[in-house]
């Protein structure tokens, strides 16, 4: 959907609210299609149950304390739109090392470690 002055917030909290705590909320559009603030609240009461999202009101979100980061029923993924076929190797080079640095038990580029299964003898 695209945003616009009609649609942004078009979501609301209280149409969040009536979603089944056993729904999953996906948004890879645009954050501000939803009302602000509103998933973190809806979620905190689970409803809905879960989201997954690549989109947020601020970009990038980079704030290891934002709410969405540490909310245990929401899966947040980078935002990839339109690149260039540069871009893609040079994303999925990146991707690479942080799959084989995550392997060896030395996990790079986390935004919010505290998600992080404790490691034996690691923090």
């Amino acid at each position: 959907m695209r945003l616009v002055k009609e649609t942004r917030g078009i979501v609301t909290k209280a149409d969040l609210m009536r979603m089944k705590p056993s729904a999953l909320l996906v948004n890879t559009s645009r954050a501000p299609l939803i009302e602000p603030d509103a998933l973190v609240e809806a979620l905190r009461a689970a409803r809905p149950g879960m989201a997954a999202v690549d989109v947020y009101e601020e970009e990038p979100l980079t704030d290891p304390k934002h709410p969405l980061l540490n909310l245990p029923n929401v899966v947040c993924t980078p935002h990839i739109g339109y690149v260039t076929r540069d871009e893609y190797e040079i994303q999925f080079s990146d991707i690479f090392d942080q799959v084989v640095a995550n392997t060896n038990g030395t996990p790079i580029n986390v935004v919010n470690p505290q998600a992080l299964p404790a490691r034996q003898g690691g923090p």
